[in-house]
């Protein structure tokens, strides 16, 4: 039994509640890059939030352990604990807390590596696949009835827009490394 919310159409733009709007304590001095930079902000914590709370709820699950066996799922070999760290950009204690966690439940496990006697990789049971698969389904379901507001012209500008400015990102990281 799913525990969706009804997505409110959006409101007018002059109707929005700025208590949940980080930009609209800007003056009309601020930048407008600044105010986007706050708009963005505040959409991915407010989707972040619902997620987190939903993942609970349903399934009873925090958004780190969904986001490590997310990772699992995209690598069926495994995954070294040092890189799930880095893809999840955490430290490795954490990783390490959320493994150990996992396969005392019997959803990942651990083999070691043969080159490597000090590593593991870690890989989804078969009981974790199927966990995973039960909440990815649902998961997704949150994501696009939480993106219902734009039709499917707006979320494809935005897309395009989020990848212009994400390649820009990229490449300027790139530089400086």
């Amino acid at each position: 039994m799913s525990s969706k919310k009804q997505v409110a159409a959006a409101p007018a733009a002059n109707d929005v509640d700025s208590a949940l709007d980080f930009e609209s304590r800007l003056t009309a001095d601020n930048h407008q890059s600044l105010k986007l930079w706050l708009r963005m902000l505040s959409c991915t914590t407010l989707v972040e939030s619902e997620i987190r709370t939903r993942l609970r709820s349903e399934f009873g699950v925090t958004l780190p352990r969904f986001d490590l066996m997310a990772q699992l799922e995209r690598h069926p070999d495994g995954l070294r604990m040092g890189e799930l760290s880095k893809r999840l950009m955490v430290t490795g204690g954490s990783v390490t807390g959320i493994t150990d966690q996992l396969e005392r439940e019997g959803l990942v496990l651990r083999d070691g590596v043969p080159d490597d006697r000090r590593a593991y990789r870690v890989k989804l049971t078969p009981a974790g696949r199927r966990a995973f698969k039960r909440m990815a389904s649902v998961h997704e379901d949150w994501i696009v009835e939480m993106m219902s507001c734009l039709n499917a012209a707006q979320r494809a500008s935005l897309f395009e827009l989020l990848s212009i400015m994400k390649r820009s990102l990229s490449a300027q990281d790139q530089l400086e490394q």
